[in-house]
C-alpha cells in the first residue's frame, strides 16, 4: 500500500553555535494527521547543523512508517537549496549531514523539497525549542515562542585572522602496537620510550606554532593523556583536560590484530568496512558513529574557546574524520591519508564556518 507523507522539520541554536535542538513532524499527506513527532537536544551546535539534524530525523521517521513518497517542507532556505543541488555545500561540517540525508532520500520512491515561511513551520519549530528547553531544565509551555536569533547576512570579505580559532591536532606517540601495525582502539596501551620522545618533540613543534595555547584537550586513553602532558609542559604548563569524545574508534574483535590477520579471518566484514563508513567491525564502532561524536567535540571546542589556540591530542580515526570534514573530502580520504605517531596538523576555523587547513601530518620535528 502506497503512503505519502509530509515531513516538516526545523532546528535551532541559542548562540550559533550554542545549545541546540531539532524537531520533526510527519503528517499523512492526504489528511494532515500527525503520524509521528521527533525532537532531541544536540548539545552545542550551529543552526544549520540543527536544521539538517531535523531533516534527518524526519526522513528516518518517514522510513519507520514505510512511506514511499515524502514531501519535505522546511523554512531553512539553505537546507532546501542544498538538498535540491542548487546551492553548493561550502561548510565542511555540513557535508556529512547532507550526505546522510541524501542516503535516506534514496530509500524512497519519491522525495520533494519545498521551502515554506517560518510561520507555516510552527509545529517543528515548537518541538525544536522544546528540546532545547528540556535540555536546559526549563518548564515547557504548550506553545514554545520563537527564540532563535535572526540569521546574519554573510560577508564575502576575507575573514580576519584574529577571529579564527586555531586547532592543533596531534596524534599520540608510538606504542608497542604502533610499531607492529596493529589496530589499536580502546585498549589502553602506554607509550614506548620512543613514543615519549616523539611526544616531547611534538610539544616543541606545537610551541613553535603558538605559545599562547588556551587548552590542551585529550582522549581519555593513557597514550594520549601522556602525550598531552608532555605537550602541555612545552607550552607553559597548560592543564590537560580529558574529552571523552576524542577517544579512538572501537575496533571490536579486530583490536590488536594486523590488517593481514583481519583480512584473513574476516574477509567479507573487512571489505564491507572498507566500502562503507556505516559498517562497524564485529563488536565495534562504525566511522559514522565516531564522526558524530567528533563533530560534537569540535562544536564544544569552538564554543568554549572562540578565537583561541587549542591543542587536541587524539588518535588516527578521530583526527582523520576532523580533517575529512574540514577539507570537505569524501570517505575515501579516510583510507588514503596516513598519520604518523606524534604527527601534527593545524587548521583555523572562523565563526562563520569557514575553515583553512594549514598543515597535515607534520613530522619534521621527529627527524
Amino acid at each position: 500500500m502506497s503512503l505519502r507523507v509530509v515531513v516538516e522539520a526545523d532546528g535551532g541554536s541559542r548562540g550559533n553555535p550554542g545549545p541546540a535542538g531539532y524537531g520533526a513532524v510527519v503528517r499523512e499527506a492526504a489528511t494532515g494527521e500527525v503520524l509521528l513527532e521527533r525532537y532531541e537536544s544536540l548539545g552545542v551546535a550551529t543552526n544549520n547543523v540543527a536544521e539538517y539534524s531535523g531533516l534527518i530525523a524526519g526522513l528516518r521517521a518517514a522510513a519507520e512508517l514505510n512511506a514511499d513518497r515524502v514531501d519535505v517542507r522546511m523554512d531553512s532556505k539553505l537546507v532546501i537549496e542544498q538538498m535540491c543541488g542548487r546551492w553548493q555545500i561550502k561548510n565542511a561540517g555540513l557535508r556529512p549531514l547532507a550526505a546522510e540525508a541524501a542516503g535516506l532520500v534514496g530509500k524512497f520512491a519519491e522525495v520533494t523539497f519545498d521551502w515554506i515561511p517560518r510561520e507555516k513551520n510552527k509545529a517543528a519549530d515548537a518541538l525544536a525549542n522544546r528540546a532545547m528547553d528540556e535540555a536546559a531544565g526549563k518548564s515547557v509551555p504548550d506553545v514554545v515562542p520563537e527564540t532563535r536569533p535572526a540569521a546574519k547576512p554573510k560577508s564575502w570579505a576575507p575573514p580576519s585572522l584574529e577571529n579564527a580559532t586555531r586547532i592543533i591536532l596531534v596524534r599520540h606517540g608510538s606504542t608497542p602496537l604502533t610499531s607492529q601495525g596493529r589496530y589499536s582502539g580502546r585498549g589502553d596501551v602506554p607509550l614506548t620510550d620512543e613514543g615519549e620522545a616523539q611526544a616531547m618533540a611534538a610539544g616543541g613543534r606545537v610551541a613553535g606554532i603558538s605559545r599562547d595555547v588556551a587548552a590542551v584537550l585529550s582522549s581519555p586513553l593513557s597514550r594520549c593523556t601522556r602525550t598531552a602532558e608532555l605537550i602541555a609542559a612545552e607550552v607553559g604548563g597548560v592543564p590537560v583536560t580529558v574529552m571523552d569524545d576524542l577517544i579512538e574508534c572501537d575496533f571490536g574483535a579486530w583490536e590488536a590484530r594486523t590488517f593481514a590477520e583481519v583480512q584473513e579471518q574476516w574477509p567479507d566484514e573487512m571489505q564491507a568496512w572498507l566500502e562503507s563508513t556505516g559498517v562497524a567491525p564485529p563488536g565495534g564502532e562504525s566511522f559514522q558513529a565516531v564522526a558524530k561524536r567528533v563533530r560534537r567535540a569540535m562544536a564544544a571546542v569552538l564554543s568554549a574557546y572562540p578565537g583561541k589556540t587549542v591543542v587536541l591530542v587524539s588518535h588516527v580515526s578521530p583526527i582523520k574524520l576532523i580533517l575529512r570534514d574540514a577539507l570537505a573530502a569524501g570517505d575515501a580520504f579516510l583510507h588514503r591519508l596516513f598519520l604518523d605517531a606524534a604527527g601534527v596538523s593545524t587548521m583555523d576555523v572562523w565563526p562563520d564556518g569557514n575553515i583553512a587547513v594549514r598543515s597535515v601530518n607534520e613530522t619534521a620535528h621527529l627527524r
